[in-house]
């Protein structure tokens, strides 16, 4: 808001006619920042504004302090909506202007030109939205100071106070909120209320349409405190306006079509008439955002926009806004048609009320689109200045653009160096740049003359089985006849085949030399590329060398020899070829000696294990001077060596002769003889035996007569020699029956001791 004063001179009146002063009036004057009109009071309706000066007072819109520059009223236009009935006659409504072309004429009567004592009017001015007379507009920007003006707050509500004459009553005010809003199936209630005291006045409730003409929907009646409403016209609203308790008018479900102006008029009687308007707006949100892409094949070797997607928002209010967006980036294109891109947007209303949008992208494509990623986005608005969004979900494009590279490869099994195996099968992959796939044609040159293999779409080509003799140079054309001249078409590439043959020895799987002989033995291999050759013995490596040494050879020289053969740039590629060396010659023995248990040397009986160990070739024969000894079978650890052992006792026959082993084979035979030394005799047992009885038995003997004597608990004479005593009085005596007889009591007891047979009565007790 500002303040300003204004002084002004009307063109058909004299001056100061309005408020009783020549001098011309002194006008208070509201401006509120947003509004659509201006009102004001004044005891008559002037015929024309007339041209007024304005000083402003207070700060503008940006906070600084305005100028002392008079402001010219350059047109105006009003409207007299609701005037007063004149006493003895009825004013009628009237238009006009100040000074312009097409205002409406003066009041069609004369006594509304006069001013009436005690009576006012209400006046609302606006910019018209009728087609005649064209809209007028109120410009109160010094001259200069206009162009900064337009991005600053349009001049929304002009409200003009006049001083009323003489006697005039208190004015009525409203409380009417300028614009509401409401999401669409809410509910939604118009609040009007008179501001002040009154015992009676009449509530009216008008729809205006964009003609301005106005229908009555309801209205109200307060008497004292008591409120009668009254719905005249629903405009067959489903479900119908109402109103509450305190006279404001409820929408149940607010719909598109409540998007209007809403009137409210007051009637107080003599303190006056009051009118405001509350535009409702009805916000509804889309639906799903739906993209319609080109599922064609777009060539990017136009020279236009091309259709690339239509974007469809439905049923929403108001009508929301669709971006393009390419791999996350906003589209900048304009809506005027052009060869690099533009979008065309269409908007319907559905019976509904509500609003569709349709949106569509030209643009013109390139190669680099290829990958590209579109979608669309709807933004529409929400109460309160919010906004919201709805994707679209993206899509690709299928380009049409030349071959501009080719590649060719072999695909695998193949090597780093590129290689393949002789046998295999390999495969060559060709591939280019360009969309759709071209057709490729493979082909091997051969005396510098193409042989073509195949030709497809797939750009493959399958080798099975491949042969040394395939080796050499294979090419992929791309047969594209929209690519550029200058684009290179055709590759080549060289495919080696690696092949091993068997190896050969110069000798056969088994060698046999003498026992301290010498002799070579070759490897041979033919491969490509040419493979490595080494030796091993029992996978030992002995040398790189294709010919293996053997030199004075021994029963350890013996073995399996391997000549191996491999290609480092195939690791997929080897062989390998072995023989048996056999070392021909007398026996070599070796005896396992064993050390006597005890301490002293061995001892007559003892026991003991003899084994003795061979090799040579052929395999010898192991025999002992005692029977019982074993068969012959591989010793642990290998070598060629075997093994025989023998278990017996030792005797004193054993430690004079000894016990001999002996290793025979075609070339010669081997002995060894076990020797004991001095063999102790055995010590007799006899003696020490009995006496371990004896003790033995004694002492279970004394076991079991204490046990007795526990279990009699302490009875007179109890284990103690001489007659028996006669038992305590009250105890019945004991009675011996089955094991426990007395006979057989002194025959466990008397036996150590002789008995009763001399005399003593064994031991006299019970015991």
């Amino acid at each position: 808001m500002r303040r300003v004063q204004a002084t002004g001179h009307g063109e058909n009146e004299s001056p100061g006619q309005i408020e009783g002063e020549r001098e011309g009036p002194r006008l208070s004057i509201e401006v509120p920042a947003r509004d659509t009109g201006w009102t004001g009071r004044s005891g008559h309706p002037p015929r024309a504004l007339g041209n007024l000066s304005l000083t402003p007072r207070g700060l503008g819109a940006e906070g600084a302090p305005l100028p002392a520059e008079r402001w010219e009223v350059v047109s105006g236009q009003w409207e007299v909506l609701a005037p007063r009935p004149a006493l003895g006659g009825t004013r009628g409504a009237g238009r006009g202007g100040a000074g312009l072309p097409g205002a409406g004429p003066p009041l069609s009567s004369p006594a509304a030109a006069e001013p009436q004592p005690g009576l006012s009017c209400f006046l609302l001015c606006r910019r018209a939205r009728r087609r005649h007379p064209p809209p007028a507009t109120l410009n109160m920007e010094p001259p200069d100071a206009r162009a900064g003006a337009r991005r600053g707050p349009r001049l929304l509500v002009l409200a003009l106070l006049l001083g009323a004459h003489r006697g005039a009553k208190a004015e009525v005010r409203l409380s009417v909120p300028p614009l509401v809003e409401v999401m669409r199936g809410e509910p939604v209630t118009l609040d009007c209320t008179p501001l002040g005291a009154h015992d009676h006045f009449v509530l009216e409730w008008f729809l205006a349409d964009r003609a301005g003409v106005r229908r009555r929907l309801a209205s109200a009646e307060l008497h004292g405190t008591e409120l009668q409403d009254k719905v005249h016209d629903s405009q067959s609203r489903s479900p119908p306006y109402q109103l509450d308790s305190r006279g404001r008018l409820v929408l149940a479900e607010a719909q598109v079509g409540d998007e209007r102006d809403y009137v409210c008029l007051v009637k107080a009687g003599a303190a006056g008439t009051a009118e405001a308007t509350a535009r409702l707006s009805v916000f509804a949100k889309p639906e799903a955002t739906e993209v319609s892409p080109n599922r064609g094949t777009l060539s990017v070797m136009e020279d236009f926009a091309q259709e690339i997607a239509t974007c469809n928002s439905r049923n929403g209010n108001p009508a929301p806004q669709i971006t393009w967006y390419r791999n996350g980036q906003r589209l900048e294109v304009p809506m005027e048609v052009n060869s690099e891109g533009y979008m065309t947007s269409r908007t319907v209303r559905e019976a509904s009320g509500l609003l569709s949008l349709t949106s569509t992208l030209y643009l013109r494509l390139h190669k680099a689109d290829r990958d590209a990623s579109f979608h669309c986005s709807v933004h529409y608005r929400l109460p309160t200045g919010r906004h919201g969004r709805l994707d679209s979900p993206s899509f690709h494009l299928t380009l049409h653009y030349p071959t501009e590279h080719v590649q060719f490869w072999l695909g695998s099994p193949s090597t780093t160096a590129g290689w393949v195996r002789e046998g295999d099968s390999v495969q060559l992959f060709c591939r280019g740049d360009g969309s759709p796939n071209p057709e490729y044609t493979f082909f091997r040159l051969q005396d510098k003359q193409e042989d073509v293999l195949k030709t497809n779409l797939e750009g493959n080509l399958t080798l099975e089985g491949v042969q040394r003799s395939q080796s050499g140079t294979y090419g992929c054309r791309v047969e594209d006849y929209d690519a550029a001249e200058d684009a290179e078409l055709s590759k080549t590439l060289e495919l080696h085949v690696a092949y091993l043959d068997p190896l050969e020895l110069s000798t056969g799987e088994e060698l046999s030399l003498p026992l301290g002989n010498s002799t070579d033995v070759n490897c041979s291999v033919r491969g490509l590329p040419t493979p490595a050759l080494r030796w091993t013995k029992d996978s030992v490596p002995l040398g790189d060398s294709p010919t293996l040494s053997l030199r004075s050879v021994t029963f350890d020289s013996a073995g399996t020899y391997t000549c191996e053969a491999s290609m480092p740039t195939v690791p997929v590629l080897s062989r390998t070829r072995s023989f048996e060396l056999l070392v021909q010659g007398p026996p070599e023995l070796r005896a396992e000696e064993t050390q006597p248990k005890a301490e002293g040397g061995w001892r007559e009986g003892s026991e003991v294990r003899l084994t003795c160990y061979a090799r040579g070739y052929p395999e010898p024969k192991l025999s002992w001077s005692q029977l019982g000894g074993s068969l012959a079978e591989p010793a642990p650890g290998g070598q060629g060596w075997v093994s025989s052992s023998l278990t017996l006792k030792v005797t004193s026959a054993l430690s004079r002769d000894g016990v001999s082993c002996e290793a025979s084979n075609p070339y010669g035979s081997d002995r060894h003889v076990f020797h004991f030394g001095t063999v102790a005799p055995q010590t007799s047992q006899a003696g020490v035996a009995v006496m371990a009885v004896a003790v033995s038995v004694g002492l279970l003997l004394f076991i079991v007569a204490a046990f007795y004597c526990m279990r009699r608990k302490g009875q007179p004479g109890c284990c103690q020699r001489g007659e028996k005593g006669s038992p305590p009085p009250g105890e019945p005596e004991l009675s011996h029956s089955g094991s426990e007889r007395p006979e057989q009591t002194g025959l466990l007891v008397g036996g150590a001791s002789g008995g009763a047979r001399h005399g003593s009565r064994g031991f006299g007790d019970e015991c």
